[in-house]
């Protein structure tokens, strides 16, 4: 994995230190080399910081092809490129490096932007045609690899974190609507955080020319309608279809010019990839697993037992609460997002140290929740039929199952309600559900003016206006549309940047996902969802498939969410006294959006309430802190 950076400009000519400057931004990214290209017109630039994985000696970037009409910046992997390579040198192309990206750019001159259904893997691309005057930059299936654009004053920037672009001069401005639907659908396919700023959805990839900019789509989910479901097998055959690919998709992510890891946890994701890859690796594996020092949040004790039957190495990091203060701030400068636990702050740390222990590379299990249906609130839409009676969120589940869920109302003072999304699917997704009543609480704490602004405004409309409806949910199982829009929301947005990518990248670490293999994907939408759920049995197939490498306690164990312990259940700790001393301090008095006397009355009684109400508490807190990180760091105009 790498940084990329490119600018195009339509008049202006590109300054080198600009080009630099930005690439140097994302050092940690790629600390092995940092290297630009500046077209002889000026108007096109491209930089790379490389992280050396693949091919470690020829392998720098940008990379042309032969006749250096087209070069090429790559983050990412491509697990089929061996044989890529060879068909490319059968078809008269001459490979300049070894490595994995330079199929893409070989591809793409024999097919153009139809080379990304032969790619496979994790990637954010950038490629200059100079022939065409084009310039073509696309991001994998499901979001993995970020990549980011911003139009300013006549010339594009890429980049694969926002800092990068605000170190080539795009500026830094608050997006407030963003800000105003923080904690509720859970991020826009293309909006984010900053004013201007924008991201390539997954899937999706983006052709820029001197006259205009346009957006493709070239992969989606399709899950198959209801009524057009195949023949019926039996559970042993869909099992060992699910066990076939993705020990396929494990033992490809094993390939590297460098060690590889798996990072552990408690839960049957990570157990099951290290089960596998221990068996198409060489020697020990090293499996990395996060403890905490309350023992409700600690799974270090079925992680270690899972290690002994894989015959791996168990490396345990403790994390204390002290630990998650002193980095928060880096953490989510790293993720420029909001976040709702410190849990992203764990992660931070667990990468370093995997870079301590000389790691790049390692296995990770997320994914497995989004196409399996893993959490809680799935069960809910799988019980739901076609006219939603049984999906509509229920108050008493909701609160069983989420903290943050105390007082739900259909409907919020400021006019918001969920009527619009049962209107358009004919149910309310659990998870939607959920997310509601944690936005209800966010806008508990934004003061009047900047609520007012947005009164009345139907907050998911915008999101379900980029939605193809009718092609994607009309005639789906409830799960499938579900499982749907979290993947085109809370996966990308939050999970894959704040457990995932920029977590693992702020250290130099390579996560690969294989449940996120678009092989495996494909495989499971076609699938019944009582693969999926079966009664109480959520991840059913995974279970059943991988039961003889995962230990009883991991097959047995329910779903526990990746979450680090709360600030507020230890008032006394670095993290709390962090939380209140920001949001008591000026960062926040500066921010037109937050009402300051509320969130100080939160904070006044925190110590007054009962262990859930304060758990609900801390994740509006941690929104509200995650913003001041984010003023301060970036300075952010509002």
């Amino acid at each position: 994995m790498c940084g990329i950076v490119a600018v195009c400009s339509r008049q202006t000519p590109i300054a080198d230190e600009v080009l630099e400057k930005a690439t140097k931004s994302l050092h940690h990214r790629g600390p092995d080399g940092q290297r630009y290209w500046i077209a002889a017109d000026r108007r096109v630039g491209l930089g790379h910081a490389r992280l050396s994985i693949i091919d470690l000696t020829t392998g720098d970037q940008p990379i042309a092809n032969e006749d250096e009409t087209l070069r090429i910046i790559v983050n990412g992997e491509f697990y089929n490129y061996e044989a890529i390579q060879k068909e490319l040198e059968q078809n008269g192309h001459r490979l300049r490096t070894r490595s994995d990206s330079e199929v893409a750019l070989h591809l793409y001159e024999d097919l153009g932007a139809h080379c990304l259904q032969r790619l496979r893997g994790e990637f954010a691309i950038i490629l200059w045609d100079g022939v065409n005057r084009t310039l073509f930059a696309a991001r994998d299936r499901f979001g993995i690899k970020p990549l980011f654009y911003a139009m300013h004053e006549g010339v594009l920037y890429f980049a694969s974190e926002v800092k990068a672009l605000f170190a080539a001069g795009v500026p830094a401005r608050w997006d407030r609507e963003s800000l105003y639907h923080s904690g509720g659908i859970g991020g826009h396919q293309r909006r984010t955080l900053f004013e201007g700023i924008s991201q390539i959805p997954p899937g999706h990839y983006l052709l820029a020319t001197d006259n205009q900019v346009k957006i493709h789509q070239y992969w989606d989910f399709n899950y198959p309608c209801a009524a057009d479901a195949g023949p019926v097998r039996s559970d042993a055959e869909y099992a060992q279809e699910f066990r076939d690919a993705l020990d396929e998709a494990v033992r490809i992510r094993l390939r590297a010019d460098v060690p590889v890891g798996c990072y552990l946890s408690g839960g049957i994701d990570s157990c099951a990839i290290l089960g596998l890859a221990a068996r198409h690796h060489t020697g020990p594996l090293r499996a990395f697993t996060l403890t905490f020092d309350r023992s409700e949040y600690d799974e270090s004790h079925i992680a270690r037992e899972m290690a002994a039957k894989a015959q791996a190495e168990f490396c345990p990091i403790p994390i204390q609460q002290d630990d998650l203060a002193d980095h928060f701030s880096d953490a989510i400068l790293q993720s420029e997002i909001l976040c709702v636990n410190a849990h992203g702050v764990a992660k931070y740390l667990l990468s370093r140290a995997v870079q301590d222990a000389g790691y790049k590379v390692v296995l990770t299990g997320e994914g497995s929740d989004e196409i399996l249906g893993g959490y809680q609130h799935f069960r809910r839409d799988l019980a739901a039929n076609g006219s939603g009676k049984r999906a509509q969120p229920d108050p008493q589940r909701t609160e069983e199952n989420n903290h943050a869920s105390a007082g739900f109302s259909p409907r919020n003072g400021n006019g918001r309600s969920l009527d619009s999304v049962k209107r358009l699917l004919g149910f309310v997704p659990g998870w939607i559900g959920t997310s509601y009543v944690l936005s209800a609480r966010v806008h508990e704490m934004l003061n009047q003016d900047f609520l007012g602004s947005f009164q009345g405004r139907d907050d998911y409309r915008s999101f379900f206006n980029d939605i193809d409806v009718p092609g994607q949910l009309a005639g789906r199982e409830p799960l499938n549309q579900s499982l749907y829009l979290w993947a085109k929301t809370r996966l990308p947005n939050y999970l894959l940047v704040l457990l995932g990518d920029r977590m693992e990248m702020g250290h130099s670490v390579e996560g690969r996902l294989p449940f996120l293999d678009h092989h495996l994907v494909q495989l499971m939408r076609s699938q019944p969802t009582t693969q999926k759920i079966r009664g109480a049995t959520q991840k059913y197939i995974l279970r059943e498939a991988l039961r003889d490498v995962i230990t009883e306690t991991a097959y047995r164990r329910p779903k526990h969410p990746f979450l680090s312990p709360p600030a507020a259940l230890n008032p006394r700790g670095r993290l709390s006294l962090l939380l209140q001393d920001t949001l008591r301090g000026p960062v926040l008095a500066s921010m037109p959006f937050f009402d300051r006397n509320k969130i100080i009355k939160v904070l006044d009684s925190l110590q007054n309430t009962d262990e859930s109400s304060r758990v609900a508490d801390d994740q509006v807190l941690m929104m509200v802190l995650s913003a001041c990180v984010l003023q301060n760091g970036f300075r952010l105009s509002a």
